[in-house]
């Protein structure tokens, strides 16, 4: 028996020596009771889960905070060395909506070793996680009644405010490793109704992770949920229906392959590469990494289209716009769309003063991702707060000093309702995202933006996307006119 296991039934026998345990106590001691019993929980080893269900595309719909995108989940199996702290995730999911990627199913693998978070690639490719999302997966490995109740029990968890709201009872418990999370139980069953953690979300802030459970069934001498339905904040993430759940089985090695095990710890985020490249007089194209933005040079000011990703990226971008022109102000940022990739820069632009022009439909999503807090990892704009100032783009806008011209045009597609795309009609240049990737292996969106663009008789010679590289508008149309790849 591992140590911890030890510890737990040593606070088995504790608490059951109490002849008038604490309201702390006595809360742990109902849960357990009503899944099994402490004693059964203290001895589990391991756990698998298999199943199904769905999940949701949280920041990557059509419009802000809609849920409408779903992924159906099949294969779905979760193998849990529950003594050792180790987890791996198996699941297989098929897009419900035009997908980016296309229709295909995609099957993800993501795994935890102690320290160690991996991915697995479809071709067998291990990679390690960074240290936080690891740190988020140790958390996530709390969001199951066995292994959170379990934690409750162990002598060395600190065990806090106990109290009502509605039909459940809450208790706050601190891990002995430092982890926190808030244990409900139905106040009539007992039975753990839900486990909820904060994490840092880099558009949202600090946000609630909740995982809900439903559906108690007899599994290997305790009861388990067979529907567990995961949120953050109120959105709703993923939504699994457990079709068998085995105690005490064989999970399978969980260890962590050697190539995600060999590999150098990732504390912070990578390197950030900046590089530009001259589109034209006045025009800059600031690449070297996934995501790319575009540098234009007014009379009198700056303005950036795209500040994307994070901080890091954002900030790195904000200052090789300033060494490029250092003697203008930077005072426009210009936000092709809401998905979380391409907003995750738009608070640091903020904190920079920045005004943000964006689609009118994502207007008031900005005004509330600027209030949000975000004390946990707490960010630029949280550092150097600011008054944001955002101007929403209801149809057509031009923004011009006589010499530099650029229209800004709404554009709605499968893949957002709430883009602008840049034209220069003097360089005959647009900028877009995600609707067009020049190289990519499907191109779902390209046909429809096409079809949008006619009727505008815009004359472009190149597109420069936010990802990919700078294309002729033939290959544009080239690629638009292929046909679509088939749905399995």
């Amino acid at each position: 028996m591992t140590r911890k296991g030890f510890l737990v039934l040593v606070a088995i026998t504790a608490l059951a020596g109490c002849s008038r345990p604490t309201p702390e106590q006595q809360f742990v001691n109902d849960a357990a009771q009503a899944m099994g019993g402490a004693e059964r929980i203290g001895a589990v080893k391991t756990l698998v889960i298999e199943g199904g269900g769905t999940q949701f595309n949280i920041g990557q719909d059509l419009v802000p905070g809609a849920s409408g995108q779903t992924f159906t989940v099949t294969g779905y199996k979760r193998a849990v060395d529950v003594q050792g702290g180790r987890a791996r995730t198996e699941l297989t999911r098929q897009p419900n909506f035009t997908f980016f990627q296309g229709p295909a199913a995609q099957k993800q693998v993501a795994g935890l070793d102690g320290a160690i978070g991996y991915n697995v690639a479809p071709n067998g490719t291990a990679t390690r996680v960074p240290d936080l999302a690891a740190a988020d997966r140790r958390t996530e490995f709390l969001h199951h009644p066995l292994t959170a109740v379990r934690a409750a029990l162990d002598p060395m968890a600190r065990l806090a405010n106990p109290r009502t709201e509605g039909a459940e009872s809450l208790l706050d418990v601190t891990t002995a490793s430092g982890q926190a999370f808030t244990l409900a139980i139905d106040s009539t069953t007992k039975l753990p109704s839900r486990v909820v953690t904060t994490a840092d979300n880099t558009n949202l802030g600090d946000v609630a992770i909740s995982t809900t459970f439903a559906g108690y069934q007899a599994a290997g001498g305790l009861q388990l949920p067979s529907d567990l339905t995961t949120k953050t904040d109120d959105f709703t993430t993923q939504q699994i229906k457990v079709s068998s759940q085995t105690v005490d089985g064989d999970t399978g090695d969980l260890a962590a392959p050697a190539a995600a095990a060999s590999a150098p710890a990732v504390s912070g985020p990578p390197p950030v590469t900046v590089a530009e490249e001259v589109l034209a007089p006045g025009i800059w194209y600031l690449a070297g990494g996934s995501h790319n933005s575009v540098l234009v040079e007014f009379s009198d000011h700056l303005m950036l289209i795209e500040t994307p990703l994070n901080d890091a990226r954002a900030l790195a971008v904000i200052a090789k716009a300033r060494e490029l022109v250092p003697g203008k102000p930077l005072t426009q940022l210009v936000n092709s769309h809401h998905h979380f990739d391409h907003s995750g820069g738009v608070r640091a632009a903020i904190s920079e003063g920045l005004t943000v022009i964006t689609h009118q439909g994502n207007a008031a999503f900005y005004e509330e991702m600027a209030k949000r807090p975000h004390t946990i990892v707490p960010d630029a704009l949280a550092k150097n707060a600011k008054p944001l100032t955002v101007e929403g783009v209801a149809d057509e806008r031009t923004i011009t000093d006589g010499k530099m011209t650029v229209n800004l045009y709404p554009v709605t597609t499968a893949h957002s309702q709430t883009m602008l795309v840049a034209y220069f009609p003097t360089q005959r240049i647009l900028v877009e995202a995600d609707v067009y990737t020049p190289g990519a292996a499907v191109f779902m969106y390209a046909a429809d933006f096409m079809a949008q663009l006619k009727p505008r008789n815009l004359r472009i010679d190149r597109i420069a996307p936010l990802h990919g590289k700078v294309a002729p508008y033939a290959q544009f149309v080239k690629d638009a006119s292929a046909p679509p790849p088939a749905t399995n």
